[in-house]
């Protein structure tokens, strides 16, 4: 390959992206409102939790937001840095509306240890 990119290969990512969560379990192990296990002044705004069966970058399964939307369309993929654990991770957002995609974004970038950017999914894909 040359470095170009094959026509129509980004609109692949989305289908595959659903394909991908509908082979896994969906674990919700940090419910909306809940604090975060070891820094407990960090409440969690929505649903928070991983994909069973999955693996992402630091072993564990790929970690997920789960919005107020009925099913489990990926609407957006999160890419976060984390300073002090000296990480990178990939999240997905399963069923979120652009204001919750804003609440998470907000969450992901409240620290100056923390930083995200946000991928929505295309309209029509």
């Amino acid at each position: 390959m040359t470095g170009a990119i094959a026509p129509g290969l980004p609109d692949r990512f989305w289908p595959f992206a659903d394909a991908f969560v509908a082979g896994a379990t969906v674990v919700i192990d940090r419910p909306r409102g809940s604090r975060h296990p070891r820094f407990p002044q960090i409440v969690y705004p929505l649903d928070y939790g991983y994909l069973d069966g999955t693996t992402a970058i630091d072993g564990d399964g790929v970690d997920l937001w789960r919005g107020s939307l009925a099913g489990a369309r990926v609407e957006a993929v999160l890419a976060s840095m984390d300073l002090t654990k000296r990480d990178a991770e990939l999240k997905l957002l399963l069923g979120c509306t652009p204001a919750e995609m804003e609440t998470i974004m907000a969450f992901h970038n409240q620290s100056e240890f923390m930083a995200a950017a946000l991928l929505p999914r295309p309209a029509g894909i």
